[in-house]
């Protein structure tokens, strides 16, 4: 197995999120944010700055977390959006000899509203087919869009877009849904849905939290294996697999995703709980 990370949560400076990962020990970045824009947003000049930058510091890129088909999209946005950010993110992954781009299914429409499948299969298979036209891989992750809705909507996305792999977040199930079963609708099971979707998934997140309480808004996320995301059970399965792809830890603890005024933001501890959270990481996964 091996070690990523979305060091944007350490800091928004590549420089510093190339130090935390050095200082957890790792070599590795997942790439999202630089500065105040995704890596597939960034102007020509501040890629080519970035890329010199992991170069220089002997830093693997292996996954993009795109924008792409994200919760922030609605299925009628405008589609011309999504075909130009493949037509960003292609060169840029090629520079960086990066494989996997993370992808989602558009934003759920609220629950007994159409929910527009075939327009999302549709785009899907566009957006699967660009990438592995140029030799690349797009894998779509169980966030707030229409994949997380439950596993048996991501396994119908596997099946209705040929190519489509996936990327399992282990923390996004605890706050989800689970709408293939009657209401009042529980929460989603971590492993349960690992366990529906596994001979899919060809990269891991790692997130841990504890279910939403009554009226929250978001979970509490929570330091790897302190939450209920059965981190444990999932990794001990993926290991028994023979699972060797990368994981990446996605740890939403920082200040960064729970200040509502961004100038409110704790770049110090940010900075600290993402080191701290890799080291724990590591110590878990020695364990299973």
């Amino acid at each position: 197995m091996k070690l990523t990370g979305f060091a944007d949560e350490a800091s928004r400076d590549l420089a510093k999120q190339i130090a935390a990962t050095k200082d957890i020990g790792w070599s590795a970045i997942s790439a999202r944010m630089i500065g105040d824009k995704n890596i597939h947003e960034l102007s020509d000049a501040d890629f080519d700055k970035a890329a010199y930058e992991l170069d220089a510091a002997g830093i693997q890129v292996p996954e993009f977390g795109s924008l792409i088909g994200n919760w922030a999209k609605t299925i009628d946005s405008d589609f011309d959006i999504t075909l130009a950010e493949i037509d960003r993110a292609i060169p840029r992954m090629k520079r960086l000899n990066t494989q996997l781009i993370r992808v989602m299914s558009y934003a759920q429409n609220p629950w007994g509203e159409d929910q527009e499948e075939d327009e999302r299969f549709r785009r899907l298979r566009e957006i699967v087919a660009r990438f592995s036209d140029a030799g690349l891989t797009a894998i779509h992750e169980n966030c707030m869009n229409w994949g997380g809705f439950s596993a048996d909507h991501t396994l119908r996305l596997v099946e209705e877009v040929p190519g489509l792999k996936l990327v399992f977040d282990t923390g996004n199930p605890v706050f989800q849904r689970d709408r293939s079963k009657p209401e009042p609708f529980p929460w989603q099971d971590s492993f349960e849905f690992w366990e529906k979707v596994r001979d899919h998934v060809v990269h891991i997140h790692i997130k841990d939290c504890m279910y939403p309480e009554p009226g929250a808004d978001e979970p509490e996320y929570t330091m790897p294996g302190e939450g209920q995301a059965k981190l444990r059970r999932i990794l001990s399965d993926a290991k028994e697999r023979g699972y060797d792809g990368w994981i990446a830890i996605e740890p939403h603890v920082a200040t960064v995703f729970h200040a509502a005024d961004p100038t409110d933001v704790d770049w110090q501890q940010c900075y600290d709980s993402y080191v701290d959270y890799g080291k724990r990481f590591d110590a878990l996964l020695s364990e299973v």
